[in-house]
């Protein structure tokens, strides 16, 4: 495996769910050595859509890929000791919980700085620092609901929140390119700082412009399910055997349409003259195209709409899109063993490639507490130091 970019950076990772533990693996994707802090018990994202009798989870296996595995109670007195020790080896520390928080685990910024100066605290939160819901939980969705997305998603009688959790991974993606450039700032300067992100913030980032055309236009737009109000025929479309999602913007793409379905009037006609007008009226363009697919068995109308040069795809199911051919191809998983499983899971690799390599996913994540006894031992506890923090629930 070839040394990575961020060889020799240690990462201690306080995160739950996605946005705090994906920002970590990614950090370790890219060399870092990472390791995961979790409750006794194990913590709630670990057991999210079991997939081992243990209760091991499908998202756990993606977030953690890579890591290794502590387990530690941070508000015991021994607790607080080893954290204060993880710290003084550290780069850098990750959390995803409100600020309130921090103070009492020791991992608090004023806490962090007095062990090790030059420390980076990439803190992500659900709504940010400042404000009145600072100090609220939330989770994705939430950042769905409250970003107008879901509000556009579905329809006016049933918002629709997206399956995907792509505030969480947006977050966690934004928070990692932070950590970077805070890592940058401090091999010129030797000072660490705080890298903050949020779910909101992330989620009226992807948002920005149609919130933007809100504030100046007041268009006071309201959903209309898979169908684009921007341009068209942008929509989802049944065929004999499946359903594709079809996407014409801008001019050249539309006149390749009208002259593929047959409608070259269309062109002259004044309600589809500009992306913003075929989106105005782009149920009728919808109902066209509609009646152009039902002919058609999915793979005639991706072969044709292909050969026109019009983008398209086939709306998988998750069985579907794992035997895609492109997706086998791609090289976009890595198939990743894991204790208890009896096939191995596909891991998808981190969302960007480096031409002189150093981005790979390095390995599986970590059962409960794999590593504990091996990274107190690293931290100079010994065997019955270690018994005794057993004994007291500290880790």
């Amino acid at each position: 495996m070839s040394p990575g970019v961020l060889d020799g950076i240690r990462v201690i990772d306080f995160g739950r769910y996605i946005a705090g533990p994906y920002c970590a693996a990614l950090l370790g994707d890219l060399g870092a050595e990472v390791i995961r802090v979790e409750r006794i018990e194990g913590s709630e994202d670990r057991f999210l859509a079991p997939l081992t009798p243990d209760g091991d989870g499908a998202l756990f296996f993606q977030c953690n890929r890579g890591k290794r595995g502590l387990t530690l109670d941070p508000s015991t007195e021994g607790g607080r000791e080893v954290t204060r020790r993880l710290v003084r080896t550290a780069d850098v520390v990750v959390v995803n919980l409100p600020a309130r928080a921090l103070a009492g685990m020791g991992i608090d910024y004023e806490s962090l700085v007095r062990e090790k100066p030059d420390i980076v605290l990439t803190h992500v939160t659900a709504f940010g620092k400042e404000g009145p819901y600072a100090d609220r939980v939330g989770f994705d969705g939430i950042g769905q609901a409250m970003s107008g997305a879901m509000y556009l998603s579905g329809t006016p009688d049933a918002p629709s929140k997206s399956i995907a959790n792509y505030v969480d991974f947006t977050t966690a993606v934004a928070a990692a390119l932070g950590t970077v450039a805070a890592l940058f700032e401090r091999a010129k300067t030797g000072r660490g700082q705080i890298v903050e992100g949020s779910l909101l913030g992330s989620a009226l980032t992807l948002m920005n412009g149609t919130l933007a055309e809100q504030a100046v236009l007041e268009k006071d737009r309201v959903g209309t399910g898979n169908r684009s109000q921007l341009s068209g025929p942008s929509d989802t479309f049944r065929t004999k055997d499946g359903w594709v999602l079809v996407q014409a913007v801008g001019q050249p793409l539309f006149e390749r349409w009208a002259e593929l379905v047959r409608e070259p009037e269309w062109l002259a006609d004044a309600r589809f003259s500009s992306d913003v007008l075929r989106g105005q009226n782009g149920a009728l363009l919808s109902m066209r195209m509609q009646r152009w697919c039902a002919e058609r068995t999915t793979g005639e109308v991706l072969a044709a709409l292909d050969a026109a040069k019009i983008p398209a795809g086939p709306v998988h199911s998750p069985g579907a899109a794992l035997a895609d051919p492109q997706v086998r191809a791609g090289g976009f998983f890595v198939e990743t063993d894991y204790p208890g499983l009896p096939r191995s899971v596909p891991v998808a690799r981190a969302p960007f490639h480096l031409s002189g390599g150093g981005v790979s996913v390095r390995g599986r994540a970590p059962t409960l507490g794999e590593h504990t006894e091996r990274i107190l031992g690293e931290l100079g506890f010994d065997a019955d130091e270690i018994a005794a923090l057993r004994r007291k629930r500290a880790v």
